[in-house]
C-alpha cells in the first residue's frame, strides 16, 4: 500500500480539527504545534481539504479552520482523495504497466486489495475515529504537552523581566 505522508498529514490534521471543534475555529498554528507537522505542508494541505469542501476558513483575529459537515458525514477516504493521493497496492500506480507495458500475474489482485483498503477507509468516520478511547487519551497528552510548553514559556519570560 502506497499510502504517503500526505494522506496521513491530511487525516491527523482533520481529526485533530474534529477533536477541537466546538472550541471556534481552529489555526494550523496550534494543529501544526499538537501533531508536529509543518505550518507551510498544512497550509498546501487546507487549501486542498478546502478546495474539496471539507473544511471552510474563517478570516480575522480569532480565525482558523472548521469541518464544513458534521465529523460523521466526513469519512476518512475522502480526506485521503482530497488531497489527491490515492491507497494503492499495486506497484505500478494502477496503470497496468507492470511489465513492459502490460499487467503482471498478480495486478487485478493488487487493484483488489486496493479497492479494499478504500472500502476499509469509507466506512470510517472522523466521528468514529473521535469516539475511540485511544485517540481521547493521545488527544489528551498532546493538550497537556502544549500546556506545559505555554507555561513554561511564561514562566520563562517572567523571569528574564525580574532579572532586568
Amino acid at each position: 500500500m502506497r499510502l504517503t505522508t500526505k494522506g496521513r498529514y491530511a487525516v491527523t490534521a482533520m481529526l485533530d480539527l474534529a477533536l477541537h471543534e466546538g472550541k471556534g475555529p481552529i489555526s494550523l498554528a496550534d494543529i501544526s504545534e499538537r501533531q508536529g507537522i509543518s505550518l507551510s505542508y498544512l497550509e498546501q494541505l487546507f487549501a486542498k481539504l478546502r478546495r474539496n469542501e471539507l473544511v471552510r476558513s474563517v478570516r480575522g483575529p480569532g480565525g482558523g479552520y472548521q469541518l464544513k459537515r458534521e465529523q460523521g458525514l466526513i469519512n476518512v477516504a475522502e480526506v485521503i482523495d482530497a488531497v489527491n493521493e490515492s491507497v494503492d497496492a499495486t506497484g505500478c500506480n494502477s496503470q497496468g504497466n507492470c511489465q513492459g507495458g502490460e499487467v503482471c500475474l498478480t495486478h487485478h489482485l493488487w487493484c483488489d486489495l486496493s479497492d479494499q483498503i478504500h472500502g476499509f477507509l469509507s466506512s470510517i468516520s472522523l466521528a468514529d475515529l473521535v469516539a475511540r478511547r485511544d485517540v481521547q487519551e493521545v488527544a489528551g497528552r498532546q493538550q497537556r504537552q502544549v500546556e506545559h510548553l505555554i507555561a513554561s514559556s511564561k514562566e520563562q519570560s517572567v523571569r528574564s523581566k525580574t532579572a532586568v
